[in-house]
């Protein structure tokens, strides 16, 4: 059975149409329906049935689907193998981390990169969704929560201070009337992160404003008067136009962790990134002033 015909008949399974997996492989619509078609000319049977909420797969797509991702499986190893033992410095570094991360702590060790090694092209994937190491979504990642993947090397990096913000307008009117003042937080799904408990317990009075899970987005919102907000302190303190309030204790600090699959720990491009990172960053945190 052909490789490609097996991603896309996983893509199709995974994303429910024809049109995600289209999206998720970069190929044509017409490429994916033509694939499939030919695989269930060579099964002899449906793979796959319309429903109203999309495409699911029939009884004997359920059964290929196991193959599927076991072929899938060892073709990700092979190339993961075959990446790891990669010694030219040069070719892309896929890296994953949030978009503060990246544009306000990251940024000089990438510079740094490109400069010794100008023929490596790091690729920043900014995002809080966490991306798949084992399937070459990035090639390695920083987060604020250890990796509980299997295969996956990791470490403590650093530990990132917090404070609070607010523009000088929200910061007098927070002195005056903190029941006018609004709170920016994390969204729903992130609601269990440190510092949203922590800054409604120190400003009770104060109301939920607005949520985000990006915190630029959030420090622009804070820069504009919607409220005070916790940002990270690279980020707080790069912003024209806030302030960093002073409180009686500091918010909570959160671990950074790097991470990259056991397969590529022999990747050099990969090597000398950590080898600069751990220079710049390891063990340190934000000092407060």
């Amino acid at each position: 059975m052909d490789w490609n015909d097996v991603r896309i008949f996983l893509a199709v399974a995974r994303s429910g149409s024809f049109g995600g997996a289209a999206r998720t492989l970069n190929v044509s619509h017409p490429t994916v329906g033509r694939r499939i078609k030919v695989l269930e000319e060579k099964a002899k049977q449906a793979l796959f049935r319309r429903t109203k909420d999309g495409l699911v797969l029939t009884d004997a797509g359920d059964n290929v689907r196991a193959l599927a991702e076991s072929m899938e499986d060892s073709a990700l190893s092979m190339e993961r193998r075959l990446t790891g033992n990669d010694q030219r410095l040069e070719g892309i570094l896929r890296i994953s981390s949030a978009e503060w991360f990246a544009g306000y702590v990251l940024a000089p060790v990438l510079v740094e990169l490109t400069h010794r090694h100008p023929a490596v092209v790091p690729e920043v994937i900014a995002s809080h969704r966490l991306l798949d190491l084992s399937r070459r979504e990035a090639d390695v990642a920083f987060r604020i929560v250890p990796f509980s993947e299997p295969d996956i090397v990791q470490r403590r990096l650093m530990r990132m201070s917090y404070g609070v913000y607010a523009s000088a307008a929200t910061a007098q009117a927070l002195q005056d009337d903190p029941a006018s003042v609004g709170v920016i937080l994390m969204n729903t799904a992130q609601s269990h992160f440190p510092d949203v408990a922590w800054v409604l317990e120190r400003f009770p009075r104060c109301r939920r404003a607005f949520t985000s899970t990006n915190r630029s987005v959030q420090a622009q919102m804070c820069l504009r008067g919607v409220g005070i907000a916790v940002l990270p302190r690279p980020l707080g303190d790069a912003v024209p136009g806030l302030q960093r309030l002073h409180t009686p204790d500091e918010p909570p600090t959160r671990d950074i962790w790097v991470g990259y699959h056991h397969d590529l720990r022999h990747m050099d491009r990969l090597r000398v990134m950590l080898d600069i990172a751990d220079v710049m960053l390891s063990n340190t945190s934000i000092p407060a002033p």
